[in-house]
């Protein structure tokens, strides 16, 4: 039988993004913890936030506000309710064991800020100048654009595979041969993938693809094409069977992913929370088996020690564990020294206009991605998003358009230590080499640079769960989120964990395994389980005042 749990003290949280304000804001609602949040930076959200130029908003990455999990689904409809008035769902419902959703008819007021959008999805991959569904379909288009030959030889390799597929995968290559053959891994995968890591698929581990691509293949992605030629249902959004990266539809904040994590850290203000922003972690105070106290310096240099009872964790393990007064064994900080991560920037354009067009409903207007993968070898662009698809109020000027061309590096290497001026420079020349633009478009422009944006599995990741192991002997320390365990987590993979470890809490069992099983699976453990346990009902819950 688990202990009584024991839910008063002081938690401190590390990391004002979407696991360590979702941790606030569980605590102070369900438990009498006093909270506290540290966040090195002064902004809110860590990758999710909304970087603001000249009212003109950037949305980091990309993030659609989709989960299969109805409880974080929820979750983001009571901060930011569902806009009326906008063509979207009269009723979004998931039915599950646990819950149904329900958004009423009238909804949240059209002309008003404090809202959700639900967007069309769109995105496609540019190469030889062409556009190709994303994730890759054998649609009439992607025959045509290939050619007959190409897709003859696509056929027979994926044929190949399924006949004799790579026992005992070891590497993303061979992940991808496995689900699609080799021809389209050479065609779609190995160079756009390489690009984005820095290092060829044989040496990243197989289970990146495992957790980010899950079920999807060949054959889910024809079944899932045939699945659009049958009428749609009218007024709800149901894709619980829809694998993540093929789904046709999503929320999304009036002004990008920031704004529900602002208004998040507004209402864990008003619980009590306290919210330090520009507190860089410096060190930990470990005694054993216990944190002790986390300390922080702020901007003018000024440290503080903050005592905890508990400690949940987004940081960067590797800073975590380097940080710590009491060092772990040699072999465990050295596999904490060795966790790669890969950094990104972004180069906002503002443009006159988009050589990238359709017609709908008679008028010719800029194709509806929200992002385009770019394929060109020529160019080091990764991916161009297009901000006023992803909300029209991400574009100060309607009649502008506001892209980010986002860039994969390493913090410190070539193309990170570019000045800002020349990064424009090149942004600008690739879209022109590659026909995105015309000369002469490019009326204002803003890079950001955003560190450890992605989590790598590959330096010493092979031997992480000895890493894992020892942290998990840490009584009183939780490592939520995406950096926090050193895991390609989406946004809801890394609320789900910061409020099951809530709920273990309350339960008085803090069981690890749980937590570090979340976003192993398609299906993000929906099912009523040790992992994803259902709310619990009758907890002490504390309001604002």
């Amino acid at each position: 039988m688990p202990s009584s749990p024991t839910t008063s003290g002081t938690v401190v949280i590390i990391g004002a993004g979407p696991a360590g304000l979702t941790a606030a804001y569980e605590l102070l609602t369900r438990t009498s913890y006093k909270v506290v949040v540290l966040e090195k930076s002064q902004a809110l959200g860590g990758i999710s936030r909304t970087v603001r130029y000249k009212g003109n908003r950037i949305d980091i990455g990309g993030h659609r506000f989709f989960s299969k999990s109805d409880r974080v689904m929820q979750w983001w409809l009571d901060k930011l309710p569902l806009q009326a008035g906008d063509g979207s769902a009269a009723t979004l419902s998931y039915q599950n064991q646990h819950r149904d959703l329900e958004v009423p008819r009238d909804g949240a007021d059209p002309d008003g800020d404090q809202v959700m959008l639900l967007r069309p999805r769109q995105s496609r991959i540019y190469y030889r100048r062409r556009f190709f569904d994303y994730p890759v379909s054998l649609s009439p288009s992607t025959i045509l654009n290939l050619g007959l030959w190409r897709t003859t030889k696509i056929g027979l390799s994926y044929l190949q595979a399924l006949a004799r597929p790579i026992r005992d995968e070891q590497n993303l290559e061979e992940f991808f041969i496995n689900r699609f053959g080799r021809e389209l891994y050479l065609t779609f995968f190995k160079d756009y993938t390489e690009k984005v890591w820095g290092r060829p698929c044989t040496e990243i581990s197989a289970a990146w693809g495992a957790q980010r691509i899950k079920g999807l293949d060949i054959v889910s992605a024809l079944k899932n094409a045939a699945r659009g030629l049958l009428p749609e249902r009218s007024g709800d959004l149901q894709q619980r069977d829809t694998e993540t990266s093929l789904i046709e539809r999503f929320l999304y904040p009036k002004f990008g992913p920031g704004q529900m994590w602002e208004e998040v850290a507004k209402r864990v203000e008003q619980l009590g929370g306290t919210l330090l922003l520009g507190r860089d972690v410096v060190g930990l105070e470990r005694e054993g088996e216990r944190i002790r106290a986390v300390l922080t310096r702020d901007d003018a240099g000024e440290e503080t020690r903050h005592e905890a009872d508990l400690v949940f964790s987004t940081m960067p393990i590797r800073e975590l564990v380097r940080g710590l007064s009491e060092p772990p064994p040699a072999d465990v900080a050295a596999i904490a020294d060795g966790l790669p991560y890969r950094d990104f920037l972004t180069v906002g354009l503002l443009l006159s206009d988009l050589r990238l067009k359709e017609r709908e409903g008679g008028k010719e207007r800029i194709v509806g991605d929200n992002w385009i993968y770019v394929q060109e070898p020529e160019v080091e662009v990764g991916r161009l998003q297009i901000f006023n698809n992803w909300s029209p109020a991400m574009v100060a000027d309607p009649s502008r358009v506001w892209v980010g061309l986002e860039y994969f590096c390493n913090e410190g290497d070539a193309l990170w230590a570019k000045p800002d001026a020349d990064l424009i420079a090149q942004a600008e020349a690739e879209l022109l080499r590659i026909g995105i633009i015309d000369p002469g478009v490019v009326e204002d422009a803003v890079v950001v640079r955003q560190e450890k944006a992605y989590p790598a599995y590959f330096g010493t990741h092979d031997r992480f769960d000895t890493l894992r192991g020892w942290l998990d002997g840490l009584e009183n320390l939780v490592l939520i989120g995406r950096n926090g365990m050193h895991r390609y987590n989406n946004q809801d993979h890394s609320m789900l964990t910061a409020m099951v470890a809530v709920d273990q809490l309350l339960g008085g069992d803090l069981n690890r395994d749980a937590l570090w099983s979340l976003n192993t699976e398609a299906a993000y453990h929906e099912e009523k389980g040790p992992s994803s346990p259902a709310p619990p009902r009758g907890l002490p819950t504390r309001h604002p005042t």
